[in-house]
């Protein structure tokens, strides 16, 4: 029996669903239900909603523990007593990367949707791979491929929460991007750069580093860099032709560029805005250094068909657009809205806000009030606190009075739904990492009807 402590996060569900099915029995405890937990409860794993010692179960081979539990979780606390084997989730990744040849993509963010579109371009090659994602890739629907011992790769997203991308054995590795964030654990900005020049520093010897080329990384591995410019590999003409966005891809004459790689010209794709333009780069170098055609590698972008909550595009009808974001930093909410401007021109833009963390709220006050301030219309959540107290002076209300949009409303999420609707918007976007996600369906009804 393996129990997992936390098991309805993203990166806990994708681990707890491939020890299932590798014939492990699997059970767990999560705070509260969601559309997630449900399907694992479908899937047959046990799972409680209450922090009570009784109701875990007998004979746990080890526990796997997600560092959002508490120090004071009473289940926690228990199993410690117990000397019951406690692995954190990363040291689970760990070891799992040492099995296969990894392929390990980091970054602040951008991390999510370049996992999934490198697992779809790898599996439309007809790669054998296993893949941890954090999020649900649409084409599996799905945040986990499981494979077989006989696999050649394993895919993993590179969670830097909490130190834990580490723990992995990179045979490629990407980082996508560096902001300042999870201040909480690294205090500044060198320590969150620090960490990601050590994670890159883990690559093998006869691997590869790709990174964004504004990005300070250093490193003595073989290594290539890609962006808009001045980089080993760089998109051009982007444009947006048949409701898809296309672009270019060249490669500069640098000895850092890998032989394996060539210019590609009018490739297409169904996501949108520069950032993923860059996501789908770093995701089309590692895929052509792994030997993946230039066939493959086109049919795989045309036919990617996104994540869920990465510029989510739930509804769009005659009348209404609604897209569904996990956007919790200044830089990514910014790109998401300039993402959304640029392809729907000529709707006024809604945003629907709720931070995550007191700590990243005090820190990046002024990066959200700018951010949000992009769009037409702000209805602002109260904070979602996770794993932290309330601090004073850090408010929605306070924040709201830094954003500059004339028309800007703090809202409680009972009164949402009745806001949005007598708002009747144009153009709306929910963007956020806390619980925000739980009114995705009901919007969806409300503008989809």
């Amino acid at each position: 029996m393996l129990y997992f402590l936390g098991i309805g996060g993203i990166g806990m569900s994708a681990l707890a669903r491939y020890f299932k099915a590798k014939g492990y029995e699997v059970a767990g405890y999560d705070r509260t239900p969601s559309p997630l937990t449900h399907r694992l409860e479908d899937e047959g794993i046990r799972i409680h909603y209450v922090d009570d010692p009784s109701l875990i179960p007998e004979n746990i081979e080890f526990v796997v523990l997600t560092p959002a539990i508490p120090s004071n979780s009473l289940e926690l606390n228990y199993l410690r007593e117990k000397n019951i084997k406690i692995i954190k989730r990363a040291e689970v990744l760990g070891m799992l990367s040492r099995q296969h040849k990894a392929l390990a993509i980091a970054g602040t963010h951008g991390k999510t949707t370049t996992t999934a579109l490198v697992t779809h371009i790898l599996m439309t090659a007809n790669t054998k791979v296993s893949a941890f994602i954090g999020g649900i890739a649409r084409n599996i629907d799905s945040n986990v491929v499981i494979g077989s011992d006989k696999d050649d790769y394993v895919v993993m997203e590179a969670d830097e929460f909490d130190h834990s991308f580490l723990q992995l054995s990179p045979y490629v590795s990407i980082v996508t991007s560096i902001d300042a964030d999870h201040l909480d654990i690294y205090g500044d900005y060198q320590h969150v750069t620090d960490s990601f020049n050590e994670f890159v520093n883990k690559t093998a010897d006869d691997g590869l580093v790709i990174y964004h080329a504004d990005l300070p990384i250093k490193t003595a591995k073989k290594h290539v860099t890609y962006g808009l410019v001045n980089a080993d590999v760089v998109a051009e003409h982007i444009g947006i032709r048949d409701g898809e966005t296309c672009f270019d891809v060249v490669v500069a004459d640098s000895p850092s560029a890998p032989s394996s790689l060539r210019d590609l010209s009018s490739l297409r794709m169904s996501l949108y805005g520069n950032h993923n333009v860059q996501n789908a780069l770093a995701a089309i170098i590692m895929c052509s250094y792994l030997g993946v055609s230039e066939e493959d590698i086109r049919e795989g972008l045309a036919t990617f068909k996104g994540v869920q909550r990465r510029f989510d595009i739930r509804v769009k009808n005659a009348k209404h657009v609604y897209i569904d974001d996990y956007a919790h930093h200044p830089a990514e909410i910014k790109a998401a809205l300039t993402a959304a401007r640029k392809v729907f021109t000529d709707k006024e833009l809604t945003v629907v806000f709720q931070p995550h963390l007191f700590t990243r709220t005090r820190d990046f006050m002024d990066g959200f009030a700018e951010s949000l301030s992009l769009a037409d219309k702000v209805i602002l959540l109260d904070i979602y606190p996770a794993r932290e107290l309330p601090i004073e002076g850090v408010t929605s209300a306070v924040l709201l009075t830094k954003i500059t949009s004339k028309n800007k409303i703090l809202c409680s999420k009972e009164e949402l739904l009745n806001t949005i609707k007598s708002i009747d918007p144009e153009l709306i976007m929910t963007v956020g990492a806390g619980d925000i996600d739980r009114f995705v369906p009901q919007i969806e009804k409300l503008l989809g009807e």
